[in-house]
């Protein structure tokens, strides 16, 4: 007999039917009443067995956690909680579990504790349901480019150009470390190590996904991507994913439209093909957020929040008129914003969700930051402060999305590797394509372990991602 999915069992239509059900023990109560779960859905199956039916031997071993098999037939449940539940034919062990050595026992674990056991945290409710959703996520992001006739394009994951400009690379190199080659004036020489001079791992594939949209017209990037910043923020990862469309024809308010459009679908389509696990998630967060100062508790819970963002059109405001609107606001005149609010800097977290949450109450895109403060490639606006650049921020996260205009002028180029100190010889290749027709274009980059973080609420990006790696922290 073919084994059936429990999620294909739980509703009354399947009643009446001989089934197989292979899963893992959450628990085993009175001799009698098994609950599985075989990851398909939050919901465990009860399946019911006679104890004088079974030996005893076999049934001292139905501990949380082992792997069994069950087959009989599926009938009407006579107790609460469950539509249907299996009468136990036979009863078979796959994986015996030590109850006193697993550590993933049916009660209430830390998010710290898990993390320590992130091998086997997916045993548990809470991260089944998040990694569902990430799975739903990335085949609707697929989804999402296919049907608007996107290209999807694999950039290197080992690069020799930093696109950030920010030199947080991570080294690649076959080169020993210990005695390096060196050339008579004692500096390393690179021209020996594998790919003849310094590698690292990308921090971005936009710069080559540019390269496939002047040919192609609309491609897009899912890979991932390294940063190593020393930082051990709920928000950052040394190793993370990173979703970037590249449109050519296309300006600053063509990128707006696509990445607002983008996120409604995605919002969509989890509210639609993930409910039941973002009920779970959402009473989840409920439960936790009692223990919390109210102004720390979201004002929507993470249902709303979704349809918040599905349901609204996204307010639209440059960054010099959100600078005003801050120091106007009231937590800036009564000093209760932990960072300075002036032209010229950054906005942090707290900023942007006060323009969401607060201000605007509906997503927010900032545009036109001072070019100080923006990557090289991003196209300079006439005034020639501000470069047409574009933040999509939403509530409980912040920002989501960032992307520009790229500068598709020569010389604009030029002067930019300039001013940023790009070495012309490692990047002649970027700028080759603002001599052969070029054209205006523009692109972003989501990251995807924040759209997770704001899908399914939890607060801690290494919750949203199966191993994470943070300084310090490359477990399993």
């Amino acid at each position: 007999m073919k084994a059936n999915r429990i999620i294909e069992l739980l509703d009354k239509a399947q009643v009446g039917k001989e089934v197989l059900v292979n899963g893992w023990v959450r628990t085993f109560r009175n001799d009698q009443f098994i609950a599985i779960n075989d990851g398909s859905t939050v919901r465990n199956m009860q399946a019911v067995v006679i104890k004088e039916d079974f030996p005893i031997e076999v049934l001292k071993k139905l501990n949380t956690g082992a792997a069994i098999r069950v087959s009989g037939m599926l009938v009407e449940s006579q107790g609460k909680g469950q539509e249907t539940e299996i009468q136990v034919k036979s009863l078979e062990i796959l994986g015996e579990c030590d109850p006193d050595e697993f550590p993933i026992q049916m009660k209430k674990h830390s998010l710290e504790f898990l993390r320590e056991k992130a091998h086997l945290r997916f045993r548990t409710n809470t991260f089944a349901a998040v990694f569902r959703i990430r799975h739903a996520m990335t085949f609707a992001i697929h989804n999402f480019f296919n049907e608007r006739g996107f290209y999807g394009l694999h950039t290197p994951i080992i690069t020799g150009s930093d696109a950030e400009g920010a030199g947080e690379m991570f080294r690649v190199t076959t080169l020993d470390v210990g005695n390096p080659p060196r050339r008579e004036d004692g500096s390393v020489n690179d021209e020996e190590d594998f790919f003849g001079k310094v590698t690292n791992l990308t921090v971005s594939g936009q710069l080559e996904a540019e390269l496939g949209a002047l040919a192609l017209g609309k491609v897009y990037t899912f890979g991932p991507t390294f940063r190593a910043e020393n930082s051990n923020t709920s928000r950052h990862l040394a190793e993370f994913w990173m979703i970037e469309p590249e449109v050519a024809f296309a300006n600053l308010t063509d990128n707006m439209d696509l990445a607002e459009d983008f996120l409604k679908y995605l919002t969509k389509y989890a509210l639609e093909h993930c409910r039941e696990d973002l009920e779970f998630l959402s009473e989840r967060e409920k439960n936790e957020e009692q223990s919390k100062p109210v102004a720390e508790r979201h004002e929507l819970s993470l249902i709303e929040r979704l349809q918040f963002v599905a349901e609204n059109p996204f307010e639209r405001l440059t960054y010099t008129e959100a600078i005003e609107l801050l120091r106007q606001s009231k937590p800036f005149k009564k000093g209760k914003f932990k960072y300075p609010v002036e032209w010229g800097i950054d906005l942090q977290s707290e900023h942007e969700r006060y323009l969401v949450e607060k201000h605007f109450s509906t997503p927010v895109i900032l545009t036109d930051y001072p070019a100080g403060i923006k990557a090289f490639y991003m196209r300079l606006n006439d005034d020639q402060k501000t470069v047409a650049a574009m933040d999509v921020l939403v509530p409980g996260i912040g920002e989501i999305i960032g992307g520009s205009q790229r500068e598709e002028r020569y010389d604009h180029l030029l002067k930019k590797f300039k001013e940023f100190d790009i070495p012309l010889k490692e990047m002649d290749w970027y700028l080759q394509t603002r001599k052969f027709g070029s054209c205006q274009h523009a692109g972003f980059g989501l990251g995807f372990e924040r759209l997770v973080m704001f899908v399914t609420g939890m607060s801690n990006i290494r919750d949203v991602i199966p191993f994470p790696r943070t300084p310090l922290n490359a477990e399993f």
